[in-house]
């Protein structure tokens, strides 16, 4: 897939951290200014909204095929997850759910799993109980998954550990800490946020070898990602999966769920019928400034 040429080079470390961070307003680049309002805009409307997905989603989808029911052709799209980040729930992808709807995306879900989650393997045996649920209900083999940071990791996991690549055909990640970050230590409390830190047991079961793996992996991170240390860290970087990742310049962490023009990026990565890349990585890049 090739959204866009890159058309920058990485932003230098000034760049990256928010206003918080840096001595004074004199470093400050007007883009990571647009990125930081941006942030807050999205912030604001997101704790506006956060009460409207706190309980699970509704499910409009056809009843239970019968038996003698034929699958659904090949070409039908499959029905698109969405899976929300830490501390989070589904009201994070509105406008997503949205804009895929709008595009021909005649399924798509958005799953919640409980703040209270403690571990991601447990996070991603639910997530393939529900994965299960939806192809049975729907008539499809498999399915497509977004998944925003934390939500990503779970969804890889059960691609990668648990078989899930049998159900999931593509795997999209947003800002997700493939290889593990190191923001925010005094977070450490939290078990999950230790599950998410470079060299964590669930990392390294992640390095481990998965040969044949059938997912597509999709990953979308930004120069601009303050929760991302490294920010290549939100990179798939395995030799055995099939792997693209697109750099998005201009827009933070939780703009890249809401962010239109990274929506374009992820219907494209949906609608790829073949991926048609070599075991290993791509890069692309998304200029959203």
């Amino acid at each position: 897939m090739k959204v866009t040429r890159a058309t920058s080079p990485f932003l230098p470390l000034c760049q990256r951290l928010f206003p918080s961070r840096l001595a004074g307003l004199a470093g400050l680049s007007l883009t990571l200014l647009k990125a930081t309002a941006l942030e807050l805009a999205i912030l604001a409307g997101h704790l506006l909204l956060y009460p409207s997905g706190i309980t699970p989603e509704r499910r409009t989808a056809p009843a239970l095929p019968s038996p003698d029911a034929a699958r659904l052709p090949t070409e039908a799209k499959p029905p698109v997850v969405l899976l929300h980040g830490f501390i989070d729930n589904r009201s994070v992808f509105v406008l997503l759910r949205r804009n895929l709807a709008q595009h021909g995306r005649q399924h798509v879900e958005s799953l919640n799993y409980s703040p209270l989650t403690c571990d991601i393997r447990t996070a991603a045996e639910l997530l393939g109980r529900h994965i299960e649920e939806i192809c049975e209900r729907t008539g499809h083999d498999r399915v497509d998954i977004v998944g925003h940071s934390l939500g990503g990791l779970i969804a890889r996991y059960y691609v990668q550990c648990l078989g899930g690549d049998l159900h999931v055909r593509t795997l999209v990640t947003l800002g997700t800490p493939h290889s593990g970050t190191r923001v925010a230590p005094l977070m450490n409390a939290h078990p999950i946020v230790r599950q998410m830190r470079p060299g964590s047991e669930v990392i390294e079961e992640l390095r481990q070898p998965a040969p044949g793996c059938r997912t597509h992996f999709v990953s979308f991170w930004s120069d601009l990602d303050h929760l991302m240390d490294p920010l290549e860290t939100a990179c798939v970087d395995h030799p055995d999966l099939l792997a693209q990742n697109v750099r998005v310049s201009g827009v933070g962490h939780l703009a890249l769920p809401v962010h239109p023009a990274v929506a374009a990026g992820i219907r494209q990565a949906l609608d790829m019928e073949e991926p048609g890349v070599d075991s290993g990585t791509q890069t692309d890049g998304l200029t959203v400034a």
